[in-house]
């Protein structure tokens, strides 16, 4: 694999370094025990704003098997911007870690940091995108289906940046996407037209719709909570207009998809289900695995 710097957005990648992180992290999740030592003697800086259950647990568990050492920082340390700058934050850390894991509020911060540190920063959520989860969302339908250019997608929900980062590695890789939003919900337009133009180049097929029908016959569904961390929106309102956009069995078997997935955490009852998530449709736990798989993929990648 060609050299890797950081990731902050899955088009730092191109198809060959997507393909082969994917490749690395099937050998890493087989054969732990060989890439034991990747990280000897580097110590990781896991930055959060923002709550996490998954990312957390996954960087510092994958971190450890790797052989390396993290340093958890939340708030309680001070918001950055607000007790310290971001670039004096990112520098400060940079004489004391080898790379920052940042799951932040704005991808504006993730790009202060990279600058002012000069060391690989890796975006654990942002409000545009979520890399890591694409990756081991990727890495799991690949284990799934084989090849991803002979895969349909179906995401449906709100166009965040779960929805952004879908895009942009469907887009990468040449998979079909259908990306199913209510009215005023659909993604960023200039991720978009930036996925758009990816998919010219690959041979993907990436369609909108407001449309639940048009999930019909993919090879599996998305959906994430339709309120994202951090948004405004008014709980009940939300609720009301995507009501019609909740997976169900109902709605699996009228549109005849066998696999469903979620990044997770799922609000039970709103955008699925309990019967779905917890039934054999439901891949969402082999995606959390694969969560550590694929970010342990791209740690290796860096310091290889």
């Amino acid at each position: 694999m060609s050299k890797l710097s950081q990731l902050l957005c899955l088009a730092d990648l191109d198809r060959t370094q997507l393909s082969q992180m994917l490749t690395l992290a099937v050998k890493i999740k087989q054969n732990p025990a060989q890439y034991s030592s990747a990280l000897a003697g580097k110590s990781i800086a896991l930055l959060f704003e923002k709550p996490s259950l998954r990312t957390r647990v996954s960087f510092d568990v994958g971190i450890n098997k790797l052989g390396g050492h993290s340093v958890y920082l939340d708030l309680q340390n001070g918001a950055m911007g607000v007790r310290e700058s971001v670039h004096d934050f990112g520098s400060n850390l940079a004489c004391w870690t080898d790379a920052i894991v940042a799951r932040v509020f704005s991808q504006k911060t993730l790009v202060e940091l990279a600058h002012s540190s000069k060391k690989p920063v890796i975006n654990a959520l942002s409000d545009l995108y979520h890399p890591c989860q694409a990756l081991a969302d990727l890495l799991t339908l690949h284990e799934q289906f084989g090849e991803l250019n002979k895969v349909h997608l179906a995401f449906v929900g709100d166009g965040n940046n779960v929805c952004h980062s879908l895009m942009l590695g469907a887009a990468i890789m040449g998979m079909d996407l259908t990306v199913i939003t209510p009215p005023g919900y659909g993604p960023d337009a200039h991720v978009l037209l930036k996925a758009q133009q990816m998919a010219a180049k690959s041979g993907a097929k990436l369609v909108l719709s407001q449309h639940l029908s048009s999930a019909a016959g993919v090879d599996a569904i998305y959906t994430d909570t339709w309120l994202s961390m951090g948004a405004k929106a008014d709980p009940k309102q939300v609720g009301q207009l995507f009501a019609d956009y909740q997976i169900n069995t109902a709605v699996m078997q009228r549109l005849a998809v066998k696999h469903f997935m979620h990044c997770l955490p799922a609000h039970r009852g709103q955008e699925v289900t309990s019967e779905v998530l917890d039934s054999d449709y439901s891949l969402v736990l082999q995606q959390a695995e694969n969560r550590m798989h694929a970010q342990n993929a791209v740690l290796v990648s860096l310091f290889s």
